[in-house]
């Protein structure tokens, strides 16, 4: 894999100019295909296998004219201050305002308020229920601007308007998160590298395998059915770990600059070693996205994919382009320099970087470090054991929008029930008297106490299957309605039973019951296939029993902690001001899976940029400890500087006035923060300092039976190494950089001699004669060697 990685780099290097033109004209190809692409895709919920799926797909083929997949859209009147609708000249408008509804394009139906006694006891508020021919996402820009015209025509009459359900359009969200988490990055960037050329490269590569990638997406709705927000996951996914693999690439190979190494030779060496993590980083964030696809809910399985496929793009801009690019900004990456004063005192070797410090400090300390990190996410994970889930409806949206605004006035004139009505199936296929078993139900659903109304029996033309409609008297997303939606199917199996007819309930309160049902018991299966695939990825990598288990149980500690924030926060209300929340609820069921696919793959990035620098110390000779300051010394401020960015990018999502937005930028912020700086970068070393050299034993039969992938490079270092000569090499950085040592680390450090023949082939004192006081002194003149894998 390294030695592969490292001619690669060169070859791209070296044909920079062909590898960019290709690039160019692989997005313009993409680009045309995209640009006749559908662009709309489906939003609807399918959930093979539920009982709400099943009686979906018979009233499709009984009562095609109930569109029961269609798009709903729900128009709440409200009779100015001291009138009723019942009025004369109230009546009219209202009745002026259904008509124009029914000739709206693609509607199925619209119901009458007056004549469906959908008016309110008091007589001052009413709806109607408008079904759509086809599926949210494919409601036509002309059915929304029928809508948007009858709030207008109603309130010009003096009505209040308002307008619910899935067939509305969303008001368009702001950009301030994409924002602020570009500016962040870029911030984050320049003082991590000191240079404006070194911090634009992430930024450029990461946007041109974004777009890549989500045109691919947009090409394949040619071919797919692809869940509508397939698309903004894939661009955030994407965007976050392509900054990450070009930041850690570029890092290395400004490392190699430093080391005296021509610039090829150092693109080569960068991509041998960091480009090996990167490629198995991204292999365990594409198995943690894919692994979605198990779930078997159609919108979840496309996000995956889809998101997976963006990473895929990032790790191939990372390997390709990337090194194209540094070809030709060359050793101008190492000018332009930024730093403070601070940071050009670590240049010129006094004192140590806050990552090796803090290092030091968690390996002399293990335990009290270990138990005190323990601890304080094991308190923020209580919450967790209180988790509720349930999909997101319109009281979830902002206050002041229309449809928080018709959510609130339905409730107040029937009762929050009607914003979540239930349909019952009754097929009675299988019955002697299918009318009798229809009534059955009926007088069945008139006697729960949770039921608000029911709608008497419709058939269907053969008069063997029967639709009704029945309304909880609590919210759609409450516990209650979900254990009505329980009683109502347990009494189904009796009616069964008397009649042999078969009762199923469906609508969109009940299918997002049985989504929200078939997450939560999709949840262990998916950890566990997940964090299988990725043992295995890790094993491979590190050939470790340890360190892979390591992983593992310090990603649930992270998972588990930010579910307990998660819980606090929008279901308890702690802190609830702070973060804009305006009312507490459930968690939506969409957000715990997609956390843990998400938060899986970004740990594993960081687990695997620290650790393989560390196995690449130990590998080649360091101490145990030595080798996790080693790591922390190369590796710890770009693994601070990806968490950072992405902890912003995240965090800029509190900004968005929807609760659902909020509470996934919440998450993911707090996830990665607690992984990134609690897990990684203190449990994980503390850990390894614990264990000493156990942290790094493998069985010597599972030695012999798994591959070498050779991620730290051990095979290329000795492949660079062979056939020395005793000729020094000329400096290559002399005159880039005022001030520039030849040895420093990325930190501005110089780089630590530790009594090995090192990656960087520098000849130091065996490990007897180690010493922490040897990583103050001046590194070592480098001996030039004659390299068999250089191709001219």
């Amino acid at each position: 894999m390294a030695t592969f990685l490292y001619r690669l780099g060169r070859l791209a290097f070296r044909r920079r100019r062909i590898v960019v033109m290709l690039w160019v004209a692989v997005l313009a190809a993409i680009g045309i295909g995209a640009m006749s692409a559908p662009g709309t895709s489906s939003g609807a919920l399918s959930v093979p296998g539920t009982q709400s799926q099943r009686a979906i797909d018979l009233l499709r083929k009984e009562f095609p004219q109930a569109s029961a997949d269609g798009a709903t859209a729900r128009v709440v009147f409200e009779a100015p201050s001291g009138q009723k609708l019942t009025s004369a000249a109230n009546k009219a408008e209202v009745e002026s305002l259904v008509a124009r509804l029914e000739r709206s394009p693609q509607v199925s139906g619209v119901t009458d308020p007056f004549a469906d006694g959908l008016v309110s006891r008091s007589g001052t508020i009413a709806y109607t229920q408008v079904s759509y021919k086809v599926a949210q996402a494919d409601v036509g820009a002309a059915a929304h601007t029928v809508q948007t015209d009858v709030v207008a025509q109603g309130e010009k009459a003096g009505l209040k308007v308002s307008l619910g359900g899935n067939a509305v359009k969303n008001e368009a969200t702001g950009k301030a998160a994409e924002l602020i988490g570009v500016g962040v990055a870029a911030v984050v960037l320049v003082i991590t590298f000191g240079s404006l050329i070194a911090a634009g490269l992430p930024l450029l590569t990461a946007i041109l395998g974004v777009a890549a990638a989500v045109l691919s997406v947009t090409l394949a709705t040619h071919f797919f059915d692809l869940a509508s927000s397939s698309t903004t996951l894939a661009l955030m996914l994407g965007l976050a770990v392509a900054i990450d693999y070009a930041l850690f690439i570029v890092s290395r190979y400004r490392n190699e600059i430093r080391d005296g190494h021509e610039p090829e030779e150092a693109c080569g060496r960068a991509l041998g070693t960091a480009g090996s993590a990167v490629v198995f980083a991204g292999l365990t964030v594409i198995v943690a996205l894919s692994g979605l696809s198990v779930i078997g809910i159609g919108m979840l399985t496309s996000m995956g994919l889809a998101s997976a496929f963006a990473v895929a793009v990032a790790v191939i801009i990372a390997l390709t382009l990337l090194p194209a690019v540094l070809g030709f900004a060359g050793l101008r990456i190492m000018k332009g320099r930024l730093h403070t004063r601070r940071m050009k005192a670590l240049e010129r070797g006094e004192g140590e970087s806050m990552g090796v410090r803090w290092a030091r400090f968690v390996t002399r300390n293990p335990v009290k470090v270990l138990a005190v990190s323990v601890a304080g996410l094991a308190l923020l994970a209580i919450p967790a054991m209180s988790l509720k889930m349930a999909l997101n409806d319109d009281s979830g949206k902002p206050p002041g929008t229309t449809q928080r605004i018709a959510y609130d006035t339905l409730s107040k004139g029937f009762g929050p029930g009607f914003n979540g009505p239930l349909t019952v199936v009754v097929d009675a296929r299988g019955s002697d008297d299918p009318k009798a078993a229809a009534q059955d139900a009926y007088t069945m659903l008139t006697e729960l106490d949770d039921v608000a109304d029911v709608r008497p029996p419709s058939f269907n033309q053969a008069g063997d299957v029967a639709l009704l409609g029945a309304v909880p008297k609590s919210a759609p997303t409450s516990e209650a309605t979900k254990d009505l939606v329980d009683e109502i199917r347990d009494h189904g199996a009796a009616l069964h039973q008397d009649t042999g007819a078969d009762l199923m309930v469906t609508g969109l309160t009940a299918v997002n019951i049985d989504v929200s049902t078939k997450l939560s018991d999709a949840l262990i299966p998916y950890l566990a296939i997940v964090v299988g695939l990725a043992l295995i990825l890790l094993l491979l990598v590190f050939r470790s029993i340890v360190i892979p288990l390591k992983a593992a149980l310090g990603f649930l500690l992270s998972v588990v902690s930010t579910l307990g924030v998660l819980v606090a926060v929008f279901q308890w209300g702690w802190l609830k001001d702070l973060f804009g929340v305006d009312q507490t609820g459930p968690i939506v069921s969409l957000l715990p899976i997609l956390l843990i696919g998400v938060v899986f793959g970004l740990a594993m990035d960081y687990e695997v940029f620290l650790v393989s620098r560390m196995r690449e110390e130990y590998v080649h000779g360091a101490q145990p400890t030595q080798a996790i300051v080693q790591g922390f010394r190369h590796s710890g401020r770009v693994v601070t500087a990806a968490a950072v960015i992405m902890v912003s990018v995240f965090s800029g999502f509190l900004l968005d006035s929807e609760a659902l937005i909020k509470s996934i930028g919440l998450g993911l912020a707090a996830a990665v923060f607690i992984d990134a700086f609690v897990v990684r970068m203190t449990i994980v070393p503390a850990v390894m300092a614990l264990l000493g050299h156990r942290s790094w034993t493998l069985p010597k039969w599972l030695d012999r039976i798994l591959p070498n992938m050779d991620v730290e490079g051990e095979k290329l270092r000795h492949a660079l190494e062979a056939e020395p000569t005793d000729s020094a090499p000329e400096p290559v950085l002399a005159g880039v950089a005022a001030g520039a040592h030849a040895s420093s680390d990325d930190h501005g450090a110089p780089r630590a001699v530790t009594g090995v023949r090192r990656s960087d082939d520098t000849e130091t004192p065996p490990p007897a004669q180690q010493a922490d006081t040897t990583e103050s002194q001046a590194p070592a003149r480098r001996k030039r060697l004659k390299n068999p894998l250089r191709r001219s």
